[in-house]
């Protein structure tokens, strides 16, 4: 068998976090939601059974919960962090794409998530 492509992903990983322009949302803090995609040859841990083969998805969360506790202004720093961090981390990943949404941003509208999307490979 030869897998053509290959992902782990995290879906939704909400974190309580005090991001944002405003002075009140540092202070009172929203929910944040992270969705990652990381592409990662899974090939030899598919056949092994072994985690030392892939990259942990656990040590994902933990990676990108570090960066969730530093408050920031602005979701493209938050979302920089992590993907620098994770590729600083983990050789075996060739291309990160990371949505990041904040809950009913106060911006006078009802919506339910605001937020951004990046797509960045290793090189």
């Amino acid at each position: 068998m030869q897998i053509q492509s290959s992902y782990i992903f995290l879906n939704n990983i909400v974190f309580f976090a005090y991001h944002g322009v405003a002075p009140q949302e540092q202070i009172v803090g929203n929910e944040f939601y992270v969705t990652i995609r990381l592409k990662v040859n899974i090939q030899i841990a598919a056949l092994t059974d072994e985690v030392s083969n892939t990259v942990s998805y656990a040590n994902v969360f933990e990676s990108i919960k570090s960066e969730m506790d530093i408050p920031s202004k602005l979701l493209e720093n938050i979302a920089a962090r992590i993907i620098k961090r994770l590729f600083k981390d983990y050789n075996q990943i060739e291309t990160i794409e990371l949505k990041l949404g904040k809950r009913n941003p106060p911006m006078g509208a009802e919506v339910d998530m605001a937020g951004i999307e990046m797509t960045c490979n290793r090189n």
